[in-house]
């Protein structure tokens, strides 16, 4: 199948590319399970089309107060921005600042002045404000432990349990439910690549063997190609698909 909607698929689809069935891939299975596990890796890690923003809230424990961190699921890769939990403007009464300052506003409106530059000017320093004043909480991202860390002196109450956490995060697509990853060009070129090159390294160990009818076996020649083909394609995935670093890696 030309456009591959499962990981045997997938499997089948690069084998063929290699010659299959018309040459024997010297490959064992267990390895090109390795090789599919390896481009996965490499295509959640750096490609922006694995992963999709989302939202996360996570209601706050004792127990999360106590450790100072909450758990994180595996397929979070990356949280880009953790809100504030208790904003200066969340209660709105006629006390507020934010209130007040609306209230100004209209009357500004209703005489023709500032118009909607003067709201805007007013929205960013209410804003600004807010970053000052109450800011984001501190927290450290650990992928590998799937844990955000919470810092600060949340002993004195700043965050209690039943607050919610938001978070802006990246998660990892699902192949299983969105079957469109497995046709993902770079993904099918760099597995394809994996498993070449995964060839080349079985038949080096063979290199110079002669076989009946004089034909030698050139294994590095296959592993030479392969190393070119996948330092090309890493480096256009960094160069064009590499989603910008600004944001929280574990």
């Amino acid at each position: 199948m030309a456009k591959p909607t499962t990981r045997q698929e997938l499997i089948d689809y690069c084998l063929r590319r290699l010659g299959s069935p018309v040459l024997e891939i010297n490959v064992d299975d267990d390895q090109i399970e390795d090789r599919v596990d390896d481009a996965l890796s490499k295509y959640r890690e750096f490609h922006s089309d694995a992963t999709v923003r989302i939202f996360l809230k996570h209601e706050m424990t004792q127990t999360d107060i106590d450790n100072k961190w909450i758990p994180i699921s595996a397929d979070i890769p990356f949280v880009e921005k953790v809100f504030p939990i208790n904003p200066m403007y969340s209660n709105v009464n006629m006390f507020d600042i934010r209130y007040q300052m609306m209230l100004n506003s209209l009357g500004d409106f209703m005489q023709f002045a500032g118009g909607m530059s003067y709201y805007y000017q007013l929205e960013q320093y209410l804003d600004f404000l807010d970053m000052l004043l109450t800011g984001n909480p501190i927290v450290t991202f650990s992928r590998r432990q799937q844990r955000l860390y919470l810092h600060g002196n949340i002993e004195d109450g700043d965050i209690k349990a039943g607050d919610f956490l938001i978070m802006e995060a990246q998660q990892i697509i699902d192949g299983d439910t969105f079957t469109s990853i497995w046709d993902d060009k770079f993904l099918k070129d760099y597995t394809t690549a994996l498993i070449k090159r995964q060839w080349g390294e079985n038949m080096m160990k063979f290199e110079g063997m002669q076989l009946p009818g004089g034909v030698t076996l050139n294994g590095r020649q296959y592993y030479d190609d392969a190393t070119a083909d996948l330092e090309r394609l890493e480096e256009k995935m960094r160069l064009e698909y590499e989603a910008p670093v600004d944001f929280f890696m574990g």
